[in-house]
């Protein structure tokens, strides 16, 4: 089946509600889905150039995830001693050495519908969601999470605690982007359809929503999301946590106020020769 006939199945599927439940082609299709996933033929979202933000959202491949997950029992999936219960259609995606990909030993897990590419290294513990992206020479640190449907670009690193957001509903909401040669510092959290620039470095604590406004020291501007443009991080930018001043109201820090400050990301240079100097550790991990 073509990647256009999947998707017209798998919209047909979505639009009949409850009563795709135990219809069998409408589980064929859904494996066939989610096997594109996995093999890379199909995505949650996908680059074009065509689009304002250069990405394009796939619904209808949100549509089918949904769709698995309306189709699938309950079922014991016990493992290593351990007590597992969850859906039929998203079990633990398996690995074989041919893949290229490193999953280190010690609670990682990889959910049945994510593309993992080759050359990605897993660190333990991390999660990875169905219908995320992760592509060739990313490398996931412990307690990473890459939620569902997320997009990581080429040789990103999420560090340690690292909190990359998901989204299923709406189906043509905007996943969270993380474009080639970013890397997340430990404990930053990504959410709310963001997407990360190529190059781009977050430093450790960096905390990006779509109400969070980042305030660009060198340009002397204030990015922010506005209708149906999310929260977008320049390419190369460095971005570190910062604060701003309550100016008004009880939080104003006159005399008999709280003197009050509030989270801000702040740009505060873009990468040159000695960023990369200090981000060069990336390949000796590797």
């Amino acid at each position: 089946m073509s990647i256009s006939q999947l998707q017209q199945a798998v919209e047909r599927h979505f639009a009949a509600g409850p009563a795709a439940v135990g219809d069998q082609s409408a589980m064929d299709d859904f494996l066939e889905l989610r096997a594109a996933l996995e093999s890379g033929q199909a995505r949650a979202a996908s680059p074009d150039a065509a689009s304002t933000t250069g990405w394009r959202v796939n619904a209808w491949v949100k549509q089918g995830i949904l769709l698995g997950f309306r189709l699938g029992a309950l079922v014991d999936c016990s493992a290593a001693g351990l007590s597992f219960i969850d859906k039929l259609t998203f079990p633990v995606h398996r690995f074989a050495v041919a893949d290229g990909v490193r999953v280190v030993p010690g609670g990682s897990s990889v959910r049945a519908g994510a593309y993992v590419a080759r050359g990605v290294v897993c660190m333990p513990p991390m999660y990875i969601n169905a219908g995320a992206w992760v592509d060739e020479g990313t490398m996931v640190d412990s307690h990473a999470l890459v939620g569902s449907c997320a997009q990581i670009g080429k040789r990103v690193h999420l560090s340690a605690a690292a909190q990359i957001g998901g989204v299923l509903e709406p189906v043509n909401a905007s996943p969270v982007v993380i474009e080639d040669d970013v890397l997340v510092g430990g404990n930053c959290g990504v959410y709310e359809g963001t997407i990360v620039r190529r190059g781009a470095v977050l430093a450790a604590g960096t905390i990006l929503t779509r109400g969070t406004p980042v305030f660009d020291l060198v340009n002397g501007t204030v990015l922010r999301a506005a209708g149906d443009m999310p929260l977008i991080v320049p390419a190369n930018a460095v971005v570190v946590p910062g604060s701003r001043a309550v100016s008004k109201g009880k939080g104003h820090a006159r005399s008999q106020n709280w003197g009050l400050s509030l989270y801000a990301p702040v740009i505060v240079k873009y990468r040159d020769e000695k960023t990369d100097l200090s981000t060069t550790l990336e390949d000796l991990l590797r």
